[in-house]
């Protein structure tokens, strides 16, 4: 009786493996290749819209991506016998759970969107948000990625890029470069605004329109304020502030112009 029953289990599991295995073995084939697929296609989408649009490169790529493997494993499913009405059933409802539980990681993804439609900034721009300054190198599904210029690579969420201030500093291709010279109240105003003015027109960088200003910006505890306001292109714009800086405080010191130290007037009475 027992050897009936055991051959019994034998012949049911012989009949089992034929009737499935081809099915599984199918099965891990087309998710191999699937993914093998997904991935050549993700990557040619990624140089080819990289050439295009960079902005939007890294986004549409993860996204195209993940609904592919969706996509790859539900057809996976459906080819070992798992009814895919009821298998999307089960992953709308975890899907709906797991977004309660992940609602920043939503608002990321809606934060996405809409600086990808809007365009506040993209590749390559200098932005200033969330207390850090860099360029923009990927805008991807959740976070935005800004390189620093002390070479620091900060991860920032897009939800909050969205709701928040956010400073491009490179949106324009010209920039106000605003600089203050003191000098002592002995010495002349119209000599060391001329002295500016000559320093400036002489520098390349500087445009002609908006015509640079140069005035008293005003009367300090110490010194005369002269405010220098020069338009220039803006990828030189520290470059020529800190040439400036240089260049007027030699000019100052060859024509007699000093920058004075902070100072006070001490009176002493004798009572």
């Amino acid at each position: 009786m027992g050897s009936e029953y055991t051959s019994g289990l034998w012949e049911q599991a012989a009949s089992l493996t034929m009737a499935y295995a081809p099915k599984v073995i199918l099965a891990i084939a087309t998710l191999i290749i699937g993914m093998w697929l997904i991935n050549r296609l993700v990557a040619v989408l990624d140089a080819k819209l990289g050439e295009k649009d960079p902005t939007l490169n890294k986004f549409l790529c993860s996204l195209i991506g993940v609904v592919l493997k969706i996509l790859l494993l539900l057809s996976v499913a459906s080819m070992v016998g798992v009814a895919t009405t009821s298998f999307v059933a089960l992953v709308g409802a975890a899907g709906l759970a797991i977004g309660f539980a992940l609602q920043g990681s939503l608002a990321n993804f809606a934060g996405g969107v809409l600086i990808l439609v809007f365009k506040p900034f993209k590749v390559g721009d200098t932005i200033e948000a969330q207390g850090y300054l860099g360029a923009v190198v990927e805008i991807q599904i959740l976070y935005t990625v800004v390189n620093t210029f002390d070479n620091r690579r900060i991860v920032i969420p897009n939800g909050s890029l969205s709701n928040a201030t956010v400073v491009n500093v490179s949106y324009y291709d010209m920039r106000r470069c605003d600089m203050t010279f003191g000098i002592h109240y002995n010495d002349d105003i119209d000599k060391a605004k001329a002295v500016c003015r000559r320093l400036v027109e002489e520098d390349p960088r500087t445009l002609t329109e908006p015509e640079p200003r140069i005035g008293v910006a005003g009367l300090g505890d110490s010194s005369v304020d002269i405010m220098v306001r020069a338009w220039v292109p803006t990828d030189e714009l520290w470059p020529y502030y800190w040439d400036m800086q240089e260049k007027v405080k030699k000019a100052f010191d060859s024509e007699g112009i000093t920058i004075p130290f902070p100072q006070r007037d001490v009176h002493l009475y004798n009572q």
